[in-house]
This record gives C-alpha cells, sequence and structure tokens, in this order.
C-alpha cells in the first residue's frame, strides 16, 4: 500500500511532467489550469495526486477560473486533501489574478496614444468580417467615459449620423472624442470617405469645444492613425 501510495506524489512522476520543473523549463504558458493551480497547493491526497485534485476542483466550477476565484474557502475545503492553509493559498491567489484584471481594465481605459486605442479596439473590431464604425468618447483626462457602435457594414456620410454623435458627447459630459473603424480588407489606406467624415465631424465638434483627437482605421495586426500622420 504504501508503494501505491507513494505514486500518486508529483515527485515521483517523470522530471518534464513536473509542475514546477515545467514551468522553469518551458514557461508558464506550457502548464494547464490545474498544473498552476497543483503549484499553489503543492500537494494532493494520500490516494490522489495534486494535479488531479485540482483537476476535480476545476471540473467542478467547469474549467472557469472566474467560477474558481468565487468558490469560498468552505467549498474549497469540502474537497478531499484540500485544508484551510490551501483553500486559503487558492483564494489569494485568484483575487491577486481579479486584481491584476482590474488594473489592467483601468490602465486600458486611460488613453495615451493611438497604440492604446488600437488596443482597446482591436479585440472587438480588429477580425471581423464587415466594417464598423465606433466612437470613443473622452473626458479632459482622456479617460475613456464610454466606446459605442455607430455604424455598421460600411462607412458613408448617410451612415454616420454627426448629430448622434455630438448629442451623445454632450450627454456625457465629453471633450474629445475618437473615430474608430476596421478595414477587413488589412488595408490601412484611408478612403476619401473616411478622410470626409473626420473632417465633418472635427468641424461640427469645435462650435461645440468638442475635440475630435484621432480617427484610427484598425485591421487584424495593425493600424493607422490620423493624428499620427497628420491628417487631422
Amino acid at each position: 500500500m504504501t508503494e501505491k501510495h507513494a505514486s500518486f506524489s508529483i515527485k515521483n512522476w517523470s522530471q518534464d511532467d513536473q509542475p514546477r520543473e515545467k514551468l522553469r523549463d518551458k514557461g508558464k504558458a506550457a502548464l494547464s489550469d490545474a498544473e498552476l493551480v497543483a503549484i499553489l497547493i503543492g500537494s494532493g491526497s494520500r490516494n490522489e495526486s495534486a494535479v488531479d485534485l485540482c483537476k476535480r476542483i476545476l471540473v467542478s466550477v467547469d474549467n472557469n477560473l472566474n467560477e474558481l476565484g468565487k468558490l469560498s474557502l468552505k467549498q474549497l475545503m469540502a474537497f478531499k486533501g484540500i485544508g484551510e492553509a490551501k483553500a486559503i493559498t487558492i483564494a489569494a491567489a485568484m483575487e491577486l489574478g481579479r486584481r491584476r484584471r482590474g488594473e489592467e481594465a483601468l490602465e486600458k481605459k486611460k488613453i495615451t496614444s493611438s497604440i492604446s486605442v488600437f488596443e482597446l479596439m482591436q479585440p472587438i473590431i480588429g477580425e471581423l468580417p464587415h466594417e464598423e464604425f465606433w466612437i470613443i468618447y473622452l473626458n479632459n483626462s482622456n479617460k475613456v467615459i464610454q466606446k459605442q457602435q455607430l455604424s455598421k457594414g460600411g462607412i458613408t456620410g448617410t451612415l454616420v449620423d454627426v448629430r448622434l454623435v455630438l448629442k451623445m458627447a454632450l450627454e456625457l459630459g465629453a471633450t474629445g472624442i475618437i473615430l474608430v473603424h476596421n478595414h477587413p480588407s488589412g488595408t490601412l489606406k484611408p478612403s476619401e470617405a473616411d478622410k470626409q467624415i473626420t473632417q465633418k465631424l472635427k468641424r461640427a465638434g469645435e462650435s461645440l469645444d468638442i475635440k475630435v483627437l484621432d480617427h484610427i482605421i484598425v485591421t487584424e495586426e495593425a493600424y493607422f492613425s490620423f493624428a499620427d500622420e497628420t491628417l487631422i
């Protein structure tokens, strides 16, 4: 029996399969969620390795780390092999992850350059098969108040309602706006329609002290900035 129980210990596994050594030698991205949590708890139970125990815990939350982070200490301790110390370690790690996500989100809401606009919008429109036109509304500290889809399917003077853009800016108390749209074709060259709507919104905003700060064209891997190219 002793030999059987010992086989469940991670230290008896091939070095390539041991989570700590795997992270050291292959990098953190090479590890599964269960392996990462196993590093936190260090050991499993007499009948189950740390990785298998963590797999079982993750299955209970549909392998969703957000749901894992919601488990109470009592719920974690309901799993055989998870005592108070291990439960606290898991809860602390999940809380650190939640705080990190919160800090990243706050950083992204502050527009400091054209690339920060690209990083904000590329996940939303960069890989779409159709064009979408969005407006980012900013306060006087260049923090995002709101981002809103204005049109879908193409860009023409009829699809971009200037009055609606400025009405929303006034309602939100925005002092600046950034225009963003995608080019599914991958080309970064602005069209004449792109240039015309930029100037139209810029002129309309000036009378209300609402600045058009930039117009960004987004593709899957790159972007074009009107401001960077002194076209605005």
